[in-house]
């Protein structure tokens, strides 16, 4: 937002300077990203009277022009511009004078033999744009031209200074400059001078269509005013032209600037439609009730003012007139609607069009303007007809306009919101005001700081016992919705820096939870295994063959309009760029959230999920450069060993219906009786899909799971435990087993019968042969027997090594062959 200080004068007192005024705003929220003096523009360059125009000897398109600057003889200026001609006032920049807009430094010389002691100027030289090829002409731009030597930038406005601020988006108010002149005001305690603005006086209700009643559903408003007896020839005033340059916004003519003007004044865009053209257009005389909003049609044709051929789509919203779209609501009207010189009536359009409306019709079409970025951020809905009534009065007044009636369709108005500002939550959240030098001691802020404050806002407060029932003004309701938002209004005008810490007494320092610690060390012991830490967005894109996927509203782009579901697709997408930049492998984890739909809302589940796929580079040294990716069993014992790290025993069941994983080489991952996740190799069609090699692995592991088990009492807090100095005594144990029955479940029951001599078992043959059977193969497990007080002897092992071989034939009917 370019914020003129001149205007702003007119509407605020200000008595500080430019740069103390822009830091003061900077302070409040509203932050000055350049501070431009116009002044510079014209350094040196003053009026000067062309007295005399020769033609030059030595060039046909050259004048010896001799000009009154106000010294005591007249300059001898060269001059290549077509318009120069005697009698006319003309800007001269002197010898020595710089012109920033052109980079360009003025000095005394000679042009084709001639000396030349200055330079007429045109406005483009001057930094400002204009639609005359020459110089600028005084008598076309002021209606009173003042004496040669004064002077040129108060004549053309350049004796002003312009603001840059960045508005941020929950201050809509900041894109008007009454919204900056209230914020002024409350800053510095100013009195206000805003322009009188009313509604217009004869309003007549507009009878929505089918489509148009929808789009009022929202709480829009849709007015639309006849004026007749307009000149669109006729341009707006030096005065108002100088205002919407420094507002970075064009003149064209005074219909059309009167109606940029009210916008950058109250913040509100309005749109003239030329109402001869619509006639032409329609083929019919045009009433108010031919006006109408509906969403454009697939492939439907629009040529904005600005030129562009435009083919809409449904995510449009357009304006239209007996069902043809004249403008894109909200954002640029039709070049066959606008106004020209020609024109002579008006439909005058004042409407509040939603956000998201606006938002995906800029989206969609690729345009993004004045209008848009206002009503994108939200315009207050009282603002829609108090403009209106401004822009009528301007064209009447300026220009003689008669004024029709006003046909509006709008939404029922919503009461006004009370938002309760306890006094308690002001001083817990803001602390206390730091001392000044006749204070002995901080003190808390006192009532009447804060009702001046918000007052000084246009709030309205009523006092209760527990602090004050805030309404806010219309221009504010859009930011100011909660308790938390009006404390900080008063942070932010009585100053942040005027408040101290409140700190709690005593400090006590903080701590991370058992669950944070562990989720550190699975982290640290996934580094140190070989997997490195990945972190993927949680939005993603629409995928047909994942329906759960949860839609956002309101997307900024079609790749991230989706809650994720799962975090695989993006590891193996990272996987195949990895291993197509000639990367030998990709070992990588990540801790991340899902999303699934539940109840009607959404459930959010961390998980740890992650890939091993081919070689480490690190591991070609002992294979003698040659590759050698991991199998099952090898990639199965990176997750044991991680499980091991925290203690923490671990089951595998077959898995055969989980499709990201191979039918055959997939198993879920029992803890403490509960299913962690899956382990398993990626199925051969994903690896196909994704370009990656067939020894590649994916585990997917529910968070909350792992860390209870990891935290548990017995398995965090390490317990000394002394090595024995009594042998051991091992036994094997082997046996014919269904193919089907999981080693694990011979593991488990092994350790239950061996009690309490059975120190460890584990399995270290498994054999399959046409000798066993088509469904039966060999197991063989390893027992290490140790006593706690003495070397145990046969006799007191074989009693419990029997009831073992007793418990497996009795639970499994196993054959056994040791």
């Amino acid at each position: 937002m370019r914020v003129s200080l001149s205007w702003l004068k007119d509407l605020v007192q200000v008595n500080e300077p430019a740069a103390q005024l822009g830091d003061r705003l900077s302070m409040a929220g509203f932050e000055v990203e350049e501070l431009e003096d116009l002044s510079l523009l014209a350094q040196g360059v003053v009026v000067g009277h062309v007295v005399e125009k020769n033609k030059h000897p030595n060039a046909d398109k050259l004048s010896v022009c001799s000009v009154d600057v106000g010294a005591d003889a007249p300059l001898q200026i060269v001059c290549g511009a077509a318009n120069v001609r005697a009698g006319i006032h003309v800007p001269v920049a002197k010898v020595g004078a710089v012109l920033p807009a052109v980079k360009l430094t003025i000095k005394a010389g000679e042009l084709r033999g001639v000396r030349s002691e200055g330079m007429i100027c045109s406005l483009a030289e001057l930094g400002q744009t204009s639609a005359v090829d020459g110089i600028a002409i005084l008598e076309d731009l002021v209606s009173e031209v003042p004496a040669p030597g004064v002077p040129i930038a108060p004549v053309l406005g350049l004796d002003d200074t312009v603001l840059e601020l960045a508005i941020t988006a929950n201050r809509p108010d900041g894109l008007s400059m009454t919204g900056i002149a209230r914020e002024v005001s409350a800053l510095t305690g100013s009195e206000l001078s805003l322009p009188e603005t009313k509604a217009p006086t004869s309003i007549e209700a507009l009878s929505p269509s089918a489509a148009s009643a929808e789009a009022m559903q929202a709480g829009g408003i849709y007015a639309v005013t006849e004026v007749k007896n307009l000149d669109g020839s006729h341009r707006s005033p030096q005065r108002i032209q100088q205002r919407l340059q420094c507002a970075g916004v064009n003149p064209v003519n005074a219909v059309v600037d009167i109606g940029n003007l009210v916008m950058l004044e109250q913040g509100q865009p309005l749109h003239a439609f030329d109402a001869d053209a619509l006639e032409s257009l329609c083929g019919q005389p045009i009433a108010a009730s031919d006006f109408g909003l509906r969403q454009a049609r697939k492939e439907e044709p629009f040529c904005g003012l600005d030129g562009r051929e435009l083919v809409l789509d449904p995510r449009v919203q357009v304006v239209t007139c007996c069902d043809r779209p004249v403008a894109i609501a909200g954002v640029m009207g039709s070049a066959e609607s606008g106004v020209t010189d020609q024109t002579s009536r008006i439909w005058l359009e004042s409407a509040l069009f939603t956000p998201a409306s606006v938002r995906s019709s800029s989206r969609a079409t690729g345009q993004r303007t004045d209008s848009s970025s206002r009503y994108e951020k939200g315009l207050p809905r009282e603002i829609t007809l108090l403009a209106a009534g401004r822009a009528l009065s301007l064209l009447e007044s300026m220009l003689g306009a008669e004024i029709g009636d006003t046909w509006q369709c709008a939404s029922d108005p919503s009461p006004a919101p009370i938002v309760m500002l306890r006094r308690c939550a002001l001083h817990q959240l803001l602390g206390s005001l730091a001392p000044t030098s006749s204070e002995s001691g901080a003190q808390d802020l006192e009532d009447d700081q804060v009702e001046a404050c918000l007052t000084s806002l246009g709030c309205s407060l009523t006092p209760t016992d527990e602090g004050w029932d805030v309404i806010v003004p219309p221009s504010r309701r859009l930011d100011l919705l909660r308790e938390v938002d009006l404390i900080e209004e008063v942070a932010r005008l009585v100053g942040f820096d005027q408040f101290e810490s409140r700190l709690p007494d005593p400090l006590r320092p903080g701590r991370l939870s058992l669950s944070q610690q562990a989720e550190r060390r699975l982290r640290q012991r996934l580094c140190s295994l070989g997997l490195q830490e990945v972190t993927t967005l949680s939005l993603t894109r629409a995928d047909d063959t994942d329906e759960a996927r949860i839609a956002i509203s309101n997307p900024l782009l079609a790749e991230t309009s989706h809650l994720r579901t799962a975090l695989w697709q993006e590891h193996l997408e990272i996987c195949q760029r990895n291993l197509q930049a000639s990367q030998p492998g990709c070992w990588m984890f990540e801790i991340g959230n899902v999303f699934s739909p539940e109840d009607g809302g959404v459930r959010q589940t961390s998980r740890l999920g992650g890939v091993i796929c081919g070689e480490r580079r690190v591991s070609r040294w002992c294979t003698s450069g040659k590759p050698s990716p991991l199998s099952y069993f090898e990639a199965r014992g990176v997750i044991t060993a991680l499980l091991s790290s925290f203690g923490i025993e671990s089951i595998d069941r077959r898995l055969s219906d989980d499709s990201r994983l191979h039918p055959g080489r997939a198993a879920m991952v029992v803890v403490e009786g509960k299913p962690l996740g899956c382990f398993g190799q990626l199925h051969p069609s994903l690896c196909e899909h994704y370009e990656l090699p067939s020894e590649t692995y994916l585990f997917d592991f529910e968070m909350a799971l792992l860390l209870n088990a990891a935290t548990r009492s017995n398995r965090w807090t390490a317990q000394f435990k002394p090595y024995s100095s009594l042998p051991a005594s091992e036994r094997d144990l082997a046996m014919v087993v269904s193919k089907s029955l999981p080693s694990g479940d011979l593991l488990q029951a092994i350790r239950k019968a061996g009690k309490p001599l059975l120190e460890s078992v584990e399995l270290i043959d498994r054999f399959e042969g046409e000798q066993l059977g088509d469904d039966r193969c060999s197991q063989a497990f390893r027992l290490r027997y140790r006593g706690k007080d003495s070397t145990l002897t046969d006799e007191q092992i074989q009693p419990v090594h029997e009831k073992v071989r007793q418990s497996l034939i009795k639970q499994f009917e196993v054959e056994l062959r040791s």
